[in-house]
């Protein structure tokens, strides 16, 4: 019974501490448009000042993966979240570019904490639970729709420098709130014989690069929507700062929350039905959206019609919704593959798979801008993502779907298989 009570607790407290390091980690998404303003920026530079701590908390997950292997999860987290406190508090005093990308580099670090806690939570439940419990950690991506909540009424009612001082406080506090309600337990710990190049040779597993492609899509993509959409509604149907953020939360909370409940999906039908099914929805999805805005005029009876097609605000958020939900389902699954497979080193592949997932976050938002800048079509941004999701549903199908029977007699057979 203890033991349970205190397996609930490191999940609530893990869960916290994950929102708030999201919840800052995607800070530029909404103070990025007054600072690209007054900076006068372009798409690409826009683009990369909101990649910047995307970087850092993608390169610092393989490591932070596996020291919590090594020291345990609540000595990790609370000193990874205490070192970002004073970095975000100096964002609020930049004023050239590059002094926003250098400390954009260390409010990243927020962003290794997903690696810390998805094993560290893993491990005090049972396996036939594990899915779950990392689906309810992962929930804490919805901190990138409590940035969006947040973020736009400070910048309108005190301007943009004072979500940083607000947001330092809060991880502040966050800090000691983990601290007292987070345990240890010895024997969650990798045996310290156990080196680190012996853990990195996981890469040379062509199921971890299969694992990694995933993650680049349904997290990476997720990070880096998260990011572009508020600008996108704020240029595409002129909307101002603060109804462009609700709308563009309409993707990253569900994004985030119902992650918990693609972990649930994943414990009972198998990490590989829930995957090609969130593939397939998510392929369809990106192809409605990557149509541009465009007029076309068709020769009558009665002279030359034009007609205009294009998706409505309406439209766009509802589809976006649908993404979000299907991204947030494939985020647990993939880590369902990975409790599946690698159970004895969670900390390590999960530190990897998630970098992967990371730099996808990286750079796809420098490539919408670029693209964007290129051909001026905003939707290149989906066209871009589009062409992703084909990749790993071909490669998908050539290593999974050609061995088992997933739409028919056997699927079920097989997705109990998990």
């Amino acid at each position: 019974m203890e033991k349970n009570r205190q397996a609930l607790s490191v999940l609530i407290a893990s869960t916290l501490a994950f929102t708030v390091c999201f919840m800052v980690w995607m800070m530029f998404g909404v103070i990025g448009i007054p600072i690209k303003k007054t900076l006068g920026l372009n798409a690409t530079e826009f683009g990369l000042l909101t990649a910047m701590p995307v970087l850092t908390g993608s390169l610092i997950r393989v490591p932070l993966g596996i020291w919590t292997d090594k020291f345990g999860g609540r000595i990790v987290m609370t000193i990874l979240m205490a070192i970002t406190v004073p970095a975000i508090w100096l964002m609020a005093y930049a004023t050239q570019y590059w002094h926003f990308l250098v400390i954009g580099l260390f409010v990243g670090l927020a962003g290794g904490s997903f690696s810390v806690g998805t094993p560290y939570v893993a491990r005090w439940f049972p396996k036939n639970r594990q899915g779950f419990a990392m689906g309810v950690y992962g929930a804490g991506n919805s901190g990138a729709a409590v940035n969006k909540f947040i973020a736009p009424a400070l910048v309108v009612a005190f301007g943009w420098a004072m979500v940083p001082q607000v947001y330092a406080a809060i991880m502040l506090g966050t800090v000691l709130v983990f601290w007292f309600f987070s345990y240890s337990d010895p024997a969650h710990l990798v045996p310290s014989n156990v080196k680190f190049m012996d853990q990195l040779k996981a890469l040379k597993d062509p199921k971890v690069l299969k694992y990694c492609q995933y993650y680049s899509i349904v997290f990476g993509g997720y990070v880096a929507l998260s990011l572009w959409m508020v600008q996108y509604y704020v240029g595409e149907y002129g909307l101002d700062i603060r109804a462009a953020a609700l709308l563009a939360a309409c993707f990253s909370l569900p994004g985030g929350v119902l992650r918990a409940v693609g972990g649930w999906l994943s414990d009972k039908y198998g990490a590989h039905s829930v995957t090609w099914w969130v593939m397939w929805v998510s392929w369809i999805c990106l192809f409605l959206l990557s149509y541009p805005q465009f007029d076309f005029t068709v020769a009558t009876t009665n002279g030359p019609k034009t007609f205009h097609i294009g998706l409505n605000v309406y439209a766009f958020t509802a589809l976006m919704f649908i993404l979000g939900i299907a991204f947030a389902f494939g985020k647990a699954s993939v880590f369902k593959y990975i409790s599946d497979d690698y159970t004895g080193n969670i900390g390590t592949i999960s530190g990897i798979v998630g970098l992967a997932g990371g730099l996808g976050g990286f750079v796809l938002p420098i490539m919408f801008g670029a693209l964007v800048d290129l051909t001026g079509i905003r939707s290149s941004a989906f066209m871009l993502m589009y062409g992703v999701v084909w990749v790993s549903l071909i490669w998908m199908y050539w290593t999974e779907v050609r061995r088992a029977e997933v739409m028919g007699a056997h699927a079920k057979d097989f997705s109990l298989q998990g």
